[in-house]
């Protein structure tokens, strides 16, 4: 069926004013072995976020000062950018999950080891959304895909699509013990992919250029590793002929080159 006979889709974009808000930890779970939710407290007064991958920027001090520098000053900031799971404007709640890799064997960020160390009555520091990129629900089928760090995002879609609206999830982490509940009203087909070799081993890229798709009239989200989100996004639009134009690839994070 000739893609042209499908209405033009743009996504609706909209830019808020921001502010630093000091938010307070209230409430901490795991909801696997390496993803914590995190809820937080405090001033929300005209915070807002229309797009499911919205991102607020988390503010951490200057290991060197332990000063917090934020945008518009001379120092330079050091944030890192997280999905707003869930938001109260009203109660004053904001809630963000992290996924907690690296730990371990001393690769974690600043945000993980902040999220991994957390316990209530920790403060932090937030700005953001700058705005809101709103995609259109009415596409025939909608693909996401992504891994651990897509997955606040991925089910915040999934809670916000409407009822029967077809679908397809790809998600790729370590081991089944990594698999969240994920809620939708839409009719949602979901896929967990396993990394570790004593679960099959399976790649997202992999997965990706796997599958088979009759539609075309869709809509994809990709979100993880950047060199990973090139080749899947390469994928979809050479392979599986969906146009680039209705393809939101983001990398969330990058591999260390060797040696680094």
């Amino acid at each position: 069926m000739p893609d042209a006979i499908f209405p033009a889709r743009e996504p609706r974009r909209v830019r808020f004013d921001t502010r630093r808000r000091d938010l307070t930890v209230t409430a901490i779970r795991d909801l696997s072995p390496h993803m914590r939710r995190i809820t937080l407290w405090g001033d929300m007064q005209g915070f807002q976020s229309l797009g499911f991958d919205d991102h607020v920027k988390l503010f951490f001090p200057d290991p060197a000062t332990g000063l917090i520098a934020m945008p518009g000053g001379d120092e330079k900031p050091i944030a890192r950018d997280y999905t707003p799971r869930y938001f109260d404007v009203a109660a004053g709640r904001l809630t963000l999950d992290f996924a907690l890799h690296g730990v371990a064997d001393g690769t974690a960020g600043l945000a993980t080891l902040w999220a991994h160390r957390a316990v209530t009555g920790d403060t932090l520091v937030l700005g953001g959304p700058r705005g809101s990129t709103v995609w259109p629900v009415d596409y025939a089928l909608h693909l996401l895909i992504g891994d651990e760090t897509a997955l606040p995002a991925i089910g915040r879609r999934l809670e916000e699509l409407p009822a029967g609206t077809r679908t397809l999830v790809l998600v790729a982490v370590d081991n089944p013990a990594e698999k969240l509940q994920l809620h939708s009203r839409a009719d949602a087909t979901i896929h967990w992919l396993f990394r570790d070799p004593a679960h099959g081993g399976h790649a997202l890229a992999d997965a990706v250029a796997r599958l088979c798709v009759t539609e075309t009239d869709i809509f994809a989200w990709v979100a993880a590793e950047a060199g990973e989100v090139r080749q899947i996004r390469d994928l979809l639009s050479t392979r599986h002929g969906i146009d680039p134009q209705r393809i939101k690839a983001s990398g969330y994070w990058q591999k260390p080159e060797a040696g680094e």
